[in-house]
């Protein structure tokens, strides 16, 4: 029998596998739907970037309502939003305006997820712990894209969204089956309760911190790389090497990649904590390792023509790229355990930020580039080295708010 805290740890996980398989559903399908409604490089960027405007707009509200009404509650209608309109896809598909309008909505229904599970995890998961937690959600994150990169090449696109639409509503069902939320009189209780607890904080001091903007463009840094990878990834190695529809599946090797390294660096970095290394030194080895090692190997993938070499240079900055789980990504529920699904609300906001411009971006790059990649990797490899050094030089692991 599951203890509570592995229960919630696997139904978050199992969340965060839908709703990154619902992500990477259309940067697949748009291959054949850009051929069939005859979509050119710019429109085929503002449907991959719609995702991220509702995305971002949605991450603290997700932050501020979990805190007030429940994980439960607003866990469940993020699933339901954003499982209704990956089904309605393949009605609207016809208008590209109505499209990008449900693209939207995607984005608003997956933006209140995140903020809401780490919000469920400061309260229920222990410290010695939380490297595991995040590893494992962002592990089944990963396998959530390889199962949709695995799955999608073989379906007529229209099945890809109702297939892993229908998937959403099935996981709402266990999780009010299985999940039982405690409240105290103000909040959630906390199974490690924080030094200092302060429930009345100035929207002000969210951004006063360097060690929370530390993670704010580490988190920043991070995206930047994977919402090219992620957004792109098929365009690039179906214009540039030339693979074909059954080369998609390859796809699906970078997640694979992420997902086992996310696993493996999260035992790792508890083990560390368990030795007696510092929580912040293991914060910032994690985050060192997940920022640099990306953007080192996103460089070695833009000079590379060879389709095998191609994959193992981008899977490898995928892979690395896991290792934030267990650095960054962990650190909000020790600088703020109070509010750590608003610090994340407010990280995860900003950098959704690259997933808006990598759209047309990296289209009027290509472009202006006459179908050129290399200024594109460029940018994303020195957004990650910028990012290490900052979180190296400003981070904490004490409590802030």
């Amino acid at each position: 029998m599951l203890t509570k805290p592995s229960r919630i740890i696997a139904l978050c996980s199992v969340a965060n596998f839908i709703n990154s398989a619902d992500r990477v559903i259309m940067p697949i399908a748009i291959v054949p739907m850009a051929q069939e409604f005859r979509w050119d490089l710019h429109q085929r960027g503002w449907v991959l970037s719609a995702f991220a405007i509702g995305y971002m707009s949605s991450q603290v509200i997700g932050g501020s309502a979990a805190k007030r009404y429940g994980g439960k509650k607003i866990l469940s209608l993020a699933v339901i939003l954003w499982s209704i309109s990956t089904l309605l896809v393949p009605l609207f598909a016809h208008s590209l305006t109505i499209l990008v309008l449900s693209r939207v909505i995607l984005g608003l229904g997956e933006g209140l997820g995140l903020p809401t599970i780490f919000h469920i995890f400061s309260h229920v998961i222990p410290c010695e712990e939380r490297s595991r937690a995040f590893g494992y959600l962002i592990a089944f994150g990963s396998i959530g894209q390889t199962v949709a990169s695995l799955v999608c090449p073989h379906l007529s696109w229209p099945w890809m969204f109702y297939l892993f639409g229908l998937m959403g509503f099935l996981w709402v069902i266990v999780w009010h089956m299985m999940y039982t939320e405690s409240r105290g009189s103000l909040d959630e209780d906390f199974v490690d309760p924080p030094k200092v607890s302060n429930s009345n904080v100035r929207w002000m001091e969210f951004v006063n911190h360097w060690p929370l903007w530390s993670i704010y463009i580490a988190h920043f840094s991070m995206n930047w790389s994977n919402y090219i990878i992620m957004q792109w990834l098929p365009t690039y190695l179906s214009s540039s090497l030339q693979a074909n529809q059954s080369n998609m599946m390859f796809t699906a090797v970078p997640y694979v990649m992420n997902s086992l390294i996310s696993v493996v660096a999260a035992h790792f970095a508890d083990d560390l904590i368990a030795r007696k290394w510092t929580v912040l030194s293991v914060r910032r080895l994690m985050t060192s390792i997940g920022l640099l090692g990306p953007g080192l190997f996103i460089l070695f993938f833009s000079a590379v023509y060879n389709f095998p070499l191609a994959v193992l240079c981008v899977s490898i900055s995928l892979g690395l790229s896991a290792c934030n789980s267990s650095g960054h990504l962990s650190n909000h529920a020790e600088v703020a355990p109070n509010h750590a699904g608003i610090t994340f609300a407010i990280s995860n906001t900003l950098a959704t930020i690259p997933g808006i411009l990598c759209g047309p971006l990296t289209a009027e790059l290509v472009t202006q580039s006459h179908g050129r990649w290399f200024p594109v990797f460029v940018i994303a490899g020195g957004v990650n080295f910028v990012g290490a050094v900052i979180y190296l030089s400003q981070s904490a692991a004490s409590q802030v708010l």
